[in-house]
């Protein structure tokens, strides 16, 4: 989910192919945004640009665009297809987390399954891989979080988050120390409010497991940035 300095708040719908729209002032949908058919989807994570609203799919190698101003909004489309460049998607869940440089030049992407980053170029739609130090991945990663060139991902089954420092233009970058906190289960989401990190604990870990619960109520961890 994100918001918008219009207040309108856009939400990945996940298996239902859809993103929504709403107003949190007024509380209403202001708008349902569907993508094409397919036999597999799921609309995951969103990032803003000064004029867009961007989409990752976890199943289909596509990311979607919604033009944005701000008395509008455009329909979705299917901005760019990762066939045949850098971004190879495979069997498993692939991209996930996506944020954007503050001036929208670049969205950086990660892929969960291989653990690979991407950064992609707006104008030109181009896909590189981002270089880490040493071959390094991050696999399963899930939310990630730009903050100048530091960019946190969230390792949801592996319960770490893992700063990544980026070189200037974005095109490499060095693990930095992992770190984790008690209160973190199955972490996934990550927002920040200040110097804190906002991670949403999701508990997938604990889906779908005969006499498994999952911890009540449902909790976000705050975590001071080092």
């Amino acid at each position: 989910m994100k918001v918008d300095a219009q207040n309108r708040l856009y939400v990945a719908g996940g298996g239902s192919g859809k993103v929504f729209v709403y107003d949190t002032v007024g509380k209403t949908l202001l708008k349902t945004l569907t993508t094409p058919a397919a036999s597999a989807t799921f609309l995951n994570d969103i990032t803003l640009t000064p004029d867009a609203a961007y989409i990752t799919d976890s199943q289909r190698p596509i990311l979607f665009r919604v033009s944005r101003s701000e008395t509008s909004l455009g329909e979705i489309e299917n901005w760019l297809d990762f066939t045949g460049t850098a971004l190879e998607y495979q069997s498993g869940f692939n991209l996930n987390g996506i944020a954007s440089t503050p001036d929208g030049q670049y969205l950086i992407v990660v892929q969960s399954n291989t653990g690979k980053l991407f950064r992609i170029t707006v104008a030109d739609k181009s896909v590189a891989e981002i270089s880490l130090n040493g071959g390094a991945t991050v696999k399963n990663g899930d939310g990630i979080l730009l903050d100048g060139q530091t960019l946190y991902v969230v390792r949801n089954q592996d319960v770490i988050i893992v700063p990544v420092t980026l070189s200037a233009d974005f095109s490499t970058g060095i693990l930095g120390t992992p770190f984790s906190d008690d209160s973190l289960r199955y972490p996934t989401t990550i927002a920040q409010e200040g110097k804190r990190l906002l991670v949403v604990n999701a508990q997938f870990d604990k889906r779908g497991k005969p006499g498994v619960t999952p911890e009540l109520p449902f909790t976000v961890s705050d975590i001071a940035i080092k």
